[in-house]
C-alpha cells in the first residue's frame, strides 16, 4: 500500500514540469522551510542517491522523517531560530547538528545512516559534496561490521530442540516461525509473514540457470528491506523440509501467513516478541535474541561447503578459492549480493594473498574486506 504521506502520487498541476521548474515557482524567501522540505521529500524521496532505481517504502519512509526531525533539531537544539530554506543549507549547518548528535550521544552506525540521508538531501538540492565523510565530524570512518563472536545459539551452548520445544508450547506459530529462521535463515521479518501455500515454487519457476538446481522446490522470498529484492532458497535438507512441512500444516488456506490470517507486520512481531521474552529468549537473559538461529545456519553452510568452522567459530583456514565460493553461498542465502557482507555472519575474511615461486608462504596475509551490508534486524 502508497504511503500518501511519505511518497506522495505526483500532481496534476506538475504534468510537463522538471522538478527544477516546480521548486522554482516557491522561491527562497517566499516559501517557508517546512513546505520547501515537503516538496523536495514529494519529488526525490523514492530515488535511490547513487543507483537508476527507487529504494524501498520503509527507506522512504524513514529519510523522510529523519529530515523533518532534522529541521526541527536545527532550530531548537542547534541554535538556528531562524530556519534556512533547505536550498540554502551549507556545511556550517551540517556541522551543527553533528555537534548535537555527539552531545546527545549518538552511535556510529546511527550516524552514518543519517549522514547518508543528508547526502540524499544535499543531492536533492544540486550540492553534491556538501556532507563530508563521518570522522569529519568527530565519528571513526565506519562501525565494526565483521562479527567478533559467534553469534548463533548453538555457540552460546544452548540446546536448540529444548528451547524450540518450550516456544512451540507456548505458542505453535512462535514456533513454526523459529525453525524457518533456523532452516532457511530467514529474518525475522521475513519468517512471521511467510506464506508457505504461496511462497514455495518450482525450480522450474525460479529463472537460476539448470546448472545451479539443488532441489525440487524453492521458497520465494520477496526482502522488503532491500528494496524487493527476490532470493530463492531450495528446500534441499532434511531441516528445511521439516520446517516448511509444519509450516504447511499449520496454515491451512492459501493465504495464511505463519503468524495467521489476520496479523499484520507489526503485530505479528509484537506476539514474537512477547513469547521469546516469555520463554526467556533474551540477550540479557541467554546472550543470544531469535536472529541468531539466522547465524547458525549460515554458519553450518559455510562449513558444509568449506570443510571448516567459519573464523567465529575457531575454524582454520581453506583454500582462497574454496572460502570465496563458500562466502558467496553464504551472502546469497542471506539475500545480500556483496561477498563481504558474510563476515557479519562468519567473522573477517582471510583470502590467502598468492605467493611468488620462493617467497616464504608464511608471509601470507589475509585481505581486509569489511562486510558494509549486514542486516540491521534485532527482534527480540
Amino acid at each position: 500500500m502508497r504511503k500518501s504521506a511519505v511518497q506522495p502520487r505526483r500532481r496534476v498541476a506538475w504534468v510537463g514540469l522538471s522538478p527544477q521548474e516546480i521548486l522554482a515557482s516557491h522561491p527562497v524567501g517566499k516559501a517557508s522551510p517546512e513546505k520547501v522540505l515537503e516538496l523536495l521529500i514529494e519529488l526525490f524521496n523514492k530515488e535511490h542517491t547513487a543507483l537508476a532505481k527507487t529504494v524501498s517504502f520503509k527507506t522512504r519512509e524513514a529519510r523522510a522523517t529523519f529530515l523533518r526531525r532534522f529541521l526541527r533539531d536545527l532550530q531548537h537544539k542547534a541554535g538556528y531560530p531562524k530556519l534556512p530554506d533547505p536550498r540554502n543549507l551549507t556545511e556550517q549547518h551540517i556541522h551543527a547538528v553533528a555537534a548535537v548528535w555527539r552531545r546527545e550521544g549518538l552511535d556510529i552506525g546511527t550516524v552514518q545512516t543519517y549522514f547518508s540521508f543528508l547526502r540524499g538531501l544535499a543531492l536533492w538540492i544540486g550540492k553534491t559534496g556538501m556532507v563530508k565523510r563521518a570522522a569529519t565530524y568527530g565519528w571513526p570512518e565506519r562501525r565494526r561490521e565483521t562479527a567478533q563472536h559467534d553469534k548463533s545459539w548453538s555457540g552460546q551452548g544452548i540446546d536448540v530442540e529444548a528451547v524450540l520445544k518450550d516456544v512451540h508450547a507456548i505458542d505453535e506459530r512462535v514456533g513454526v516461525t523459529l525453525e524457518l529462521m533456523r532452516a532457511f535463515a530467514l529474518r525475522c521479518k521475513e519468517a512471521v509473514m511467510f506464506k508457505p501455500h504461496m511462497h514455495v515454487v518450482p525450480f522450474s519457476a525460479t529463472g537460476l540457470p539448470r546448472r545451479e538446481r539443488e532441489a525440487a522446490h524453492y521458497l520465494r522470498i520477496k526482502d522488503g528491506s532491500k528494496g524487493g529484492r527476490l532470493r530463492f532458497v531450495p528446500v534441499s535438507t532434511p531441516l528445511r523440509k521439516a520446517a516448511l512441512s509444519h509450516a504447511m500444516t499449520m496454515c491451512t488456506t492459501q493465504g495464511e501467513s505463519v503468524s495467521g490470517s489476520t496479523r499484520t507486520l507489526k503485530q505479528a512481531l509484537r506476539r514474537f516478541n512477547y513469547v521469546m521474552e516469555r520463554a526467556g529468549i533474551t540477550h540479557k537473559a541467554l546472550g543470544v535474541t531469535g536472529h541468531g538461529l539466522r547465524h547458525e545456519e549460515l554458519n553450518d553452510v559455510y562449513e558444509v561447503l568449506s570443510g571448516n568452522p567459519s573464523p567465529v567459530r575457531g575454524g582454520s583456514r581453506p583454500d582462497s578459492e574454496v572460502e570465496r565460493t563458500a562466502r558467496q553461498a553464504v551472502a546469497n542465502l542471506a539475500g545480500h549480493s556483496r561477498q563481504a557482507s558474510s563476515g557479519a555472519y562468519l567473522g573477517a575474511i582471510r583470502f590467502r594473498r598468492p605467493v611468488s615461486p620462493g617467497e616464504d608462504k608464511k608471509s601470507d596475509a589475509p585481505a581486509n574486506h569489511p562486510p558494509t551490508d549486514d542486516d540491521t534486524d534485532t527482534s527480540s
